[in-house]
């Protein structure tokens, strides 16, 4: 059986250790050797990337997509999609989302991987559905959580849910990198035996189980796994692509992987890592195993927020309370995974109530938007005492809500006017309006200079 490895350093590595804070000339140099490698796919966009690019790096990340693709011929780019929220942290209308798969597509995207923070597969029905329509290879994700409505039963009908919305792979996104080997290998079990589609599992070393649960999972039949490079692996990033290659290829299993050519590209990444941790944006600690996931199956980034948030309050002595109120919260929210933007949700209102000293005396307007069904359906049952507090006699949503949303692409362009050069600045807008106009006049400013430099010189 072969096993195929996506690379991960130049997103979801970029992301987890380094807040995605590479620009695009740190890595240019070595794209054509990491197209030569024998990787199934290169992780290279979504996620964070498109809100760093605009936000700290003054790059378009259009522009970042097209010149990878540019310089990547023979291995397909991939990357990470948030269903209807498509990269930003709320639902955008249907138009939006297609525009911007399309344009995802058009300007170089082969794999892209769709997950719903809820797994709410409502709301990533259309993003697929334009995936496919433009020639692109739709991945579905499931977000990896435990609790008591979460088991295998309910992993291998949500696969079959997927499979039967048409998708050409399944991904197990284990986020917290909290799936255990045992877990791992009874789920790609389940899975293998519901359906037919290629199997892959995402996780991350957070905890120091990825390398063990990748390997039980492959047993099982997962035919895909993700990992970095190992300069930018390890800790809250992915398992070392040399690593598992070795040990993948030593009980038999077949790679496409060329050694030589790993070690090439690591040693490329080594200084640029030295150049991270000089500077302080790579910090030890993240390299590091953090096992209190396993305790409170809480992710990592989401416990360093709740750190950070409780030593703006100077509350730290309050921390192991917070921990004890999260799954509580997450209870009475009906056990949404702990994922972008539940995670923060959960983690703030869990504060929220020990700060306060009372239980939902003060709710987040986030919470009261998840209440209202703006996120989606819940994975479990609601504590209703708590969504009539909330609501009074306000009705939720149980449709979909993108469909209340009106279009929004054409009506952005038009009042956009000039400021958007093209379809992708009005999709940049849409997703962060304030940083994306920022970008949009230094743009300019940087040509206009250019200009002016260019004419002095003639």
């Amino acid at each position: 059986m072969k096993v195929n490895i996506t690379e991960t350093v130049l997103r979801d590595a970029n992301q987890s250790l380094i807040a995605t804070r590479m620009p695009f000339e740190d890595f240019e140099p070595v794209l054509e050797k990491i197209d030569e490698a024998g990787y199934a796919s290169i992780e290279c966009w979504g996620g964070a990337t498109f809100d760093s690019c605009l936000r700290y790096l003054s790059e378009d990340p259009w522009e970042r997509l097209r010149k990878i693709k540019s310089k990547v011929k023979k291995t397909k780019l991939q990357m990470l999609l948030r269903g209807q929220n498509i990269l930003g942290y709320k639902h955008y209308p249907d138009d939006v989302v297609r525009k911007f798969v399309e344009y995802s597509i058009k300007n170089g995207m082969d794999i892209i991987r769709i997950f719903d923070a809820l797994n709410d597969f409502r709301n990533i029905e259309v993003a697929v559905e334009e995936t496919l329509k433009w020639g692109g290879h739709a991945q579905g994700a499931i977000c990896y959580t435990i609790s008591p409505i979460h088991d295998l039963e309910s992993y291998a009908k949500m696969g079959k849910t997927l499979e039967e919305m048409g998708v050409n792979s399944i991904c197990i996104k284990d986020m917290a990198g909290i799936m255990g080997p045992q877990e791992a290998y009874d789920i790609f079990k389940a899975l293998k035996e519901t359906v037919k589609v290629p199997l892959i599992l995402h996780t991350h070393s957070t905890t120091g189980l990825g390398p063990m649960t990748y390997m039980k999972a492959i047993e099982a039949g997962c035919s895909g796994i993700d990992t970095a490079i190992s300069a930018f692996s390890g800790g809250t990033s992915q398992p070392s692509t040399e690593t598992m290659n070795y040990a993948i290829k030593q009980l038999g299993y077949k790679t496409d992987l060329k050694e030589d050519v790993l070690k090439e590209i690591n040693d490329f990444f080594k200084p640029i890592k030295e150049k991270f941790l000089e500077t302080g944006v790579l910090n030890p600690y993240v390299m590091g195993t953090e096992t209190d996931a396993l305790v409170y199956q809480i992710p990592g980034g989401m416990l360093s927020n709740l750190i950070s948030q409780l030593k703006q309050q100077n509350s730290l002595d309050k921390l192991e309370e917070v921990l004890q109120e999260t799954p509580r919260v997450r209870k009475d929210l009906g056990y949404p995974p702990l994922v972008t933007p539940m995670s923060q949700m959960v983690g703030v209102q869990a504060a929220i109530n020990v700060l306060m000293g009372e239980r939902y005396k003060n709710v987040s307007n986030e919470v009261k938007a998840y209440f209202r069904g703006e996120y989606g359906k819940a994975p479990g049952e609601l504590n209703q005492d708590l969504v009539k507090k909330v609501l009074g006699d306000e009705t939720p949503i149980t449709t979909r809500f993108a469909d209340t949303l009106e279009p929004a692409f054409e009506k952005t362009k038009k009042e956009l006017g000039s400021m958007a050069q093209s379809d992708e600045d009005v999709l940049s807008y849409i997703a962060f309006p304030q940083i994306a106009e920022k970008f949009f006049k230094e743009r300019e400013e940087r040509k206009a200079s250019t200009v002016s430099y260019s004419i002095r010189k003639v």
